[in-house]
């Protein structure tokens, strides 16, 4: 290949966590390869025949970060480059002759910077070896058979949902899945209109249905109110449909209260069902999150409720919920640019939660400072930075991932009511959000087999980007020489341009006073803006129509470079948070910690193509399982290896401890996935002062020689005792993920800590609202008791969408509007289902501003 100016170079030198490897380095085209000799152990007698020759594979794409240092003339040193992986496996090499390390760095870059397209990846030319070679993991989820096991088909209509082909051709929403569970009463008429309201006509879908109470996790994008407050009459039908979904459903037998044996006072225990084998759920909840005085209730839908066959639930009050993940201010902020959230006076009988989980760029930033804080890995095997482990907030922000999905689970299981989650474009935080509550409320999806349909489901069918999230691609951006300087071409094509300077003051103007300010609609239809298209050849049909075979352009095939800002650890938090659950409930997952590891290490190795695509609809034009395989045949085919040897398959609602349901668990903060950082877990969860710089005088050196360096720096596997001294006490911690509460009556929100709404019976269970400014309240190793705060109101959608336009009428909010950037107007809404898919340059310079203010 003319990428590659050298193949093999000898005598090269790695180095990982302070211990040298002598060998060979080979650069193949989608590999670099380390070839050496293990070193005998200490003090042993040489071997009777020589030791097998190890090797280390990276792949391009799993570099993040490469460095080439040179040797001065006058120094000793030898020429060197450091490598981070996305696995966070870093290495040094260092060469005899510096033209050599300069022709090894030159290759890399090539090999990972001027691929341009995904076809040319490892996916498209790797060939499996047997057994793996005889499975075909493309087959392992069909979305038809997913629902049909949740109770929803043709012919099991009674429990009030359907399935829609309305975007069998993927042109109703061209990142949305070809088939759509939406209620029966539900036309696809209703629904050609309620799409306009929702961003890229990502409309309210269900995920997950309760297979006893037959309530629903549904999921969508956010609605478009904009500064005018615009309504959708057809987007508020179907929401209301789904909460009527469970009026009037017959459940076979009736349910009758029933109190556990020998159950402790702290815990309310709901049973819902005999001791059928299909029982759905029995949940052990802690005292505050029920009323100490249970009311039987019917289900909640209109005049309905008074049906004498509708199911009864005892112990709960219903409350439906929409969870928009965002921060209270973010989803506020984002009517300047027609967006927004719901006017919860036009949904009734339900109430929404703002949960607060930061945004895309936050995270990102997060998990930078982890690496630097493990960055020196390579060269040294001292300890992580806790300085810098602490100040990052990555376990913060799994705890409130974590807190989320507890009020999700709660209110389907617990309170037997339907959730609506979304947050901008509905497939990162909803996403996360979505899968994990899943992961609460089903055992099946604590299997190997359940956890791989969820996964097909939530994440590729609903759509995650992916290739844009990744950066399968790399970027100039990652590769640097010592000392020099060099010129980097501009990411976007054309240079500057006469919105850049409204832009930067945009996105100033947004962060000024909240630094997670929230993603505006963040891709374009065509491109998905964090990956723009080199040239105008490249880009897809417009209309979501597919081309001919002999000129079609598929996402594999167009040329594409990485923007870095837009990159995220959205998938690996879904992983984290699993793992998270693991560690608490370790004989409820039939998988064990390794599998997870690797199937991160999976969504960057570019091996095989399940990753590489970001909806269903890219995946059909590319002809993913054509071209590519399935990363479910490389887990199948290695099955043992990923089992759980604790697991416990059985599910009996009458036995703490065995029960359909687990919760995370609450007051517990998130503690680090050492693993898969490659460290020690006492190096990563050794309970210390939040920022305060200590070192570990624990196992500094315990690791530093002596070990396969193809294998896990710790080598262990996920611990399974919650005691010892590699592993803290949880701290105390306050439930502080809900920013914000709306319904039909007002909203509570920034700045006011609640736990109850006296004279109001839709207050969530145990839900404090966060005040602005807290601390972490971890230095000290306890928290004081919380004091009342005054519950301030939030203005209305529409009152806060004129105040916001008012304060930004000389700067953005103006500009805006004669730009016309604002929302479009209800009566263009309304008169054709179909968006415009022509772009004009107006709406070209919208889409920018909305990328750079996320």
């Amino acid at each position: 290949m003319e990428r590659i100016r050298v193949s093999k170079v000898e005598d090269v030198a790695l180095w990982r966590r302070g211990v040298r490897f002598d060998g060979t380095l080979h650069l193949m085209p989608h590999h670099m390869v380390f070839s050496y000799l293990p070193p005998p152990p200490a003090g042993s007698s040489p071997p009777a025949k020589p030791p097998r020759q190890k090797e280390v594979w990276v792949t391009y794409p799993m570099i993040s970060y490469c460095v080439l240092r040179p040797s001065p003339p006058a120094s000793r040193q030898q020429p060197s480059i450091r490598i981070r992986g996305r696995d966070f496996t870093f290495f040094a090499f260092n060469f005899m002759d510096e033209k050599k390390a300069r022709d090894v760095y030159d290759t890399i870059r090539s090999l990972s910077c001027k691929v341009g397209r995904l076809d040319k990846l490892l996916a498209f030319s790797y060939v499996p070896k047997p057994p793996e070679d005889q499975l075909d993991g493309w087959q392992i989820y069909d979305a038809r058979r997913e629902y049909k096991r949740l109770g929803i088909s043709p012919k099991d209509t009674e429990k009030g949902w359907r399935i829609s082909e309305i975007n069998k051709d993927y042109k109703y929403s061209p990142t949305y899945p070809a088939l759509l569970v939406v209620p029966t009463k539900i036309s696809d008429n209703v629904l050609n209109y309620a799409g306009n309201y929702r961003s890229r006509a990502r409309i309210p879908a269900l995920v997950y249905r309760h297979p006893i109470n037959n309530c629903s996790i549904t999921r969508s994008s956010q609605p478009s109110p904009g500064i005018r407050g615009n309504r959708n009459p057809q987007d508020e039908r179907l929401v209301a449909a789904i909460w009527a979904t469970n009026s009037g459903w017959k459940r076979s037998q009736t349910s009758t209260p029933s109190n556990q044996a020998g159950a402790s006072p702290d815990s309310s225990v709901v049973n819902l069902a005999d001791s059928s084998a299909n029982s759905s759920f029995v949940g052990v909840v802690d005292a505050e999150a029920i009323n100490a005085g249970r009311t039987t209730v019917d289900d909640l839908t209109d005049s309905s409720e008074a049906e004498s066959d509708a199911p009864r639930v005892y112990g709960a009050q219903q409350r439906n919920m929409i969870v928009d993940a965002r921060p209270t201010v973010n989803a506020y902020a984002m009517q300047a640019v027609g967006l927004g959230s719901e006017k919860m006076e036009y949904y009734p009988n339900a109430e929404k939660a703002f949960l607060g989980i930061d945004n895309i760029h936050v995270m990102r930033k997060s998990l930078e400072t982890v690496v630097e804080a493990i960055k020196d890995s390579d060269i040294t095997s001292l300890p992580p930075d806790r300085r810098l482990l602490a100040k990052s907030g990555w376990t913060k922000h799994m705890s409130n991932i974590l807190m989320g999905v507890r009020l999700i689970a709660e209110t389907v299981g617990i309170m037997h009511s339907h959730v609506l989650i979304h947050c901008s474009d509905g497939w990162d935080r909803t996403s996360q959000l979505s899968a994990l509550s899943q992961i609460c409320l089903d055992p099946y999806y604590r299997t190997l087999e359940g956890f791989i349909v969820l996964v097909e489901k939530d994440w590729l069918s609903f759509g995650h980007m992916f290739r844009h999230r990744s950066g399968y691609l790399s970027s100039d951006k990652w590769f640097q020489i010592e000392n020099e300087r060099i010129e980097r071409r501009s990411d976007s094509p054309g240079g500057s341009n006469p919105f850049e300077s409204a832009l930067r003051g945009a996105k100033g103007l947004f962060n000024r006073q909240n630094e997670s300010s929230e993603s505006l609609p963040q891709l374009s239809e065509t491109n998905g803006g964090e990956m723009q298209a080199v040239s105008d050849a490249a880009i897809p049909p417009v209309d979501g129509s597919v081309a001919p075979a002999s000129t079609t352009v598929g996402a594999a095939e167009e040329h594409r470079v990485t923007k870095v800002n837009e990159l995220s650890p959205v998938f690996h938090q879904f992983l984290d948070a699993t793992y998270q659950l693991m560690y608490q409930y370790p004989t409820r997952f039939e998988f064990n910690e390794r599998f997870l590891r690797r199937l991160l290490y999976h969504l960057y190795s570019c091996q095989y193509g399940t990753f590489l695509f970001d909806n269903e609809k890219e995946r059909m034009e590319t002809r993913a399982k054509e071209r590519t395989k399935s990363v479910w045949n490389y887990f199948l085919c290695r099955k043992e290896e990923f089992l759980n040897p604790l697991y416990d398959p059985e599910v009996d609602d009458s036995v703490r401890g065995k029960e359909r349901i687990v919760f995370p668990e609450r007051g517990r903060p998130a503690r680090w996935w050492a693993e898969v950082f490659g460290r020690l877990d006492e190096e990563m969860n050794t309970r210390v002062p939040a920022f305060t710089p200590q070192t570990s005088s624990q196992g500094q050196n315990s690791h530093a020689g002596g070990s396969a360096l193809g294998s896990p720096a710790n080598g262990r596997s996920t611990p399974v005792l919650r005691s010892g001294a590699s592993t803290p006490n949880p701290l105390p911690m306050q439930d502080r993920v809900v920013t914000g509460i709306e319904t039909v009556e007002g909203a509570v929100g920034v700045g006011a800590s609640i736990s109850s709404r006296s004279g109001s019976s839709t207050s969530p269970p145990d839900v404090t609202v966060a005040a602005a400014g807290d601390a972490d309240g971890h230095a000290d190793g306890h928290l004081e008791p919380p004091k009342p705060a005054p519950v301030s109101s939030l203005p209305t959608a529409v009152a806060f969408g004129q105040n916001l336009g008012q304060n930004l009428s000389q700067n953005l909010a103006a500009g805006m509007a004669g730009l016309g950037l604002g929302s479009a107007s209800g009566s263009e809404r309304g008169k054709s289902p179909r968006r415009s898919v022509e772009k004009s340059p107006v709406r070209r310079a919208r889409e920018e501003m909305e990328v750079e203010m996320q």
